[in-house]
């Protein structure tokens, strides 16, 4: 995060516990010193020591940098642990937080290329990895990649289908995170990620999408059923096709359907004669003896 300097944040436990040390003693010295003009001398100088501690020991925290300006103009990047500065020459304009941030934004009442609004809620986790850009390029980079961020979000929505936001969120994803980092690279900040969290769309067209998702399933399905009927009747036309070519295989199905109706206890099968004759009946007797010998005793 880019703050700027304030005496709160310049003053660190270290310096404060050091300064107080070193104005305590000076003090005691001086209030001990029974006119001594030496021993006030040395507490005064004990005292302006701790003073001097307190204004020029600095300490930045492992993620911070702190930018120092020596007399307006940029002197270092300091940072981390503690260091020097010089008082009233140099100054902390900014401390600078190099972990990972997040920044929310959105894009309320955003018309989609096919003219339907849409609300767009999404968050971009972004890092400072070049702090003198940042500090120097930008006056305040979190405001500003807000900003391009909203832009941006509203440009890819500008130029999408809703079907193709919808269905392709993880597209949308990765060219909002080049996009955006493309254009704040500059700044000396880098894009981690960026991720759709939420696509509202009006109330009224969400019930016209669910009556034609509705209505595209009863097609698919009309269709399956169709193309499952096309199939069995291919089957049955190649069935009859080797029945005509086979009649022998005619009758060996014949005969199995005459099985398994019989094999059942209590089933009564008439059969023509003609037809009987035609499918060899000393089989069929045969069939119909095996048959009877497999149904289980009646008690």
């Amino acid at each position: 995060m880019m703050n700027a300097s304030s005496p709160l944040k310049d003053v660190n436990p270290l310096s404060l516990t050091l300064a107080t040390i070193a104005v305590a003693i000076g003090a005691i010295i001086v209030t001990t010193a029974d006119s001594a003009p030496a021993l006030v001398a040395v507490g005064l100088v004990v005292i302006l020591l701790g003073i001097l501690i307190l204004l020029t020991l600095k300490m930045a925290n492992q993620w911070e940098r702190a930018v120092v300006l020596r007399l307006g103009r940029l002197d270092k990047i300091a940072g981390p642990g503690l260091f020097l500065i010089i008082p009233i020459v140099d100054q902390i304009a900014y401390w600078i937080d190099q972990r990972i941030q997040t920044t929310e934004f959105n894009a309320q009442q955003a018309l989609s290329k096919d003219t339907v609004p849409v609300n767009i809620d999404a968050v971009i986790f972004w890092q400072v990895h070049d702090t003198e850009r940042a500090a120097l390029e930008i006056q305040d980079y979190r405001r500003a990649i807000a900003q391009v961020s909203e832009t941006s979000l509203r440009e890819m929505v500008g130029s999408s289908m809703l079907a193709t936001l919808l269905a392709e969120r993880t597209r949308g994803d990765e060219l909002l995170r080049e996009v955006i980092g493309r254009k704040i690279a500059d700044w000396g900040i880098s894009v981690i990620s960026v991720e759709i969290r939420d696509i509202g769309v009006p109330a009224g067209l969400q019930d016209a999408m669910s009556r034609q998702a509705q209505a595209e399933r009863e097609r698919l399905a009309r269709v399956a059923l169709g193309q499952a009927e096309q199939e069995v009747a291919i089957k049955f036309v190649e069935a009859a096709e080797i029945y005509a070519r086979s009649p022998a295989a005619l009758q060996l199905r014949a005969m199995n359907i005459i099985y398994e109706t019989t094999k059942e206890g209590g089933a009564t099968i008439l059969l023509p004669t003609s037809m009987v004759d035609a499918m060899n009946p000393g089989s069929v007797m045969a069939l119909a003896q095996v048959a009877q010998a497999a149904r289980p005793p009646q008690a």
